[in-house]
């Protein structure tokens, strides 16, 4: 697959610190000595990571994204450059790293990880950045159910992985382009999977968008950090949206929405406990804000 190197991993899982409550892992939260499933009807993998490894960040293929600014009304909001997952995160990498795979809706390696609450994206941004030997942008004091996270905060100064903003997102979509859709008048069907009954396809088998990326259209939809709300009436640089809310925001669109869900402006809400067969995410590496 052109988007994604295949690293595989032979050697003993080796475990480091965890933060206060440590990171669940399908479920288990890390701890001495052991990561894996605790959901009954969970897929294993025998692959093996080593914590600490940098060449973890080879599992996926990086684009890098200028600093730029997105313009909403009469305002202006500014984003500093950062680093893409050119795909979305598949099931593949997403089995590796945490020892197990919620049901799917179409399985294959190489299809996208779905049925993925928020709250399970941003455990998988943590686990992926403590592999990788970065800081983790999430920090939080313990797991409820649907492993709703208690007192979260999100440190967007930290060398990490993480979700994107909703502003890096859509700068990210458009790469650079102002037309409703990154390919303009071309035909939607060559950069984007939607309008399909059967499940997610393939990463990767569309045309990329001027930066290199994948699936920033359809495929599966993708969560981002921001709590949705009203965008705001004052100009900012880095906006990292509400402090508190209900709804967490997804954009993209997925494989069985409309050409007109897909435009990189368009706004889902959805609660963070909440998960779905069209609905995944992307990974950000972040050297912070």
């Amino acid at each position: 697959m052109k988007s994604l190197k295949l690293i595989l991993l032979s050697l003993p899982l080796v475990f480091a610190a965890c933060t206060a409550t440590g990171d669940p892992v399908e479920g288990t939260p890390i701890s001495s000595g052991n990561i894996g499933p605790s959901n009954p009807g969970a897929k294993s993998s025998s692959s093996s990571l080593d914590l600490g490894d940098s060449s973890v960040l080879d599992l996926f293929d990086w684009a890098k994204v200028p600093a730029s600014s997105i313009t909403r009304g009469a305002n202006s909001f500014g984003v500093n450059a950062f680093s893409m997952a050119t795909t979305e995160v598949t099931q593949k990498v997403y089995k590796l790293v945490m020892r197990g795979l919620p049901k799917q809706s179409k399985e294959g390696d190489d299809r996208p990880v779905s049925n993925v609450n928020w709250y399970r994206a941003v455990l998988f941004c943590n686990a992926f950045s403590k592999l990788a030997g970065l800081d983790t942008a999430y920090v939080y004091k313990s797991i409820a159910a649907d492993s709703t996270l208690v007192g979260l905060q999100i440190d967007y100064s930290a060398i990490s992985v993480r979700l994107p903003t909703e502003n890096e997102w859509e700068i990210a979509a458009h790469a650079g382009t102002t037309t409703t859709y990154y390919w303009d008048a071309d035909v939607a069907s060559k950069y984007a999977y939607y309008g399909q009954s059967a499940g997610p396809g393939q990463v990767a088998t569309k045309l990329p968008n001027a930066y290199g990326l994948y699936d920033m259209a359809g495929n599966v939809a993708e969560w981002v950090n921001d709590w949705y709300d009203a965008y705001p009436k004052n100009k900012s640089n880095n906006y990292t949206g509400p402090n508190k809310g209900e709804y967490r925001v997804v954009r993209g669109g997925g494989w069985s929405d409309k050409v007109t869900a897909l435009a990189p402006k368009e706004r889902e809400k959805l609660e963070p406990s909440h998960s779905k067969a069209t609905l995944g995410f992307r990974l950000l590496y972040s050297t912070g804000f």
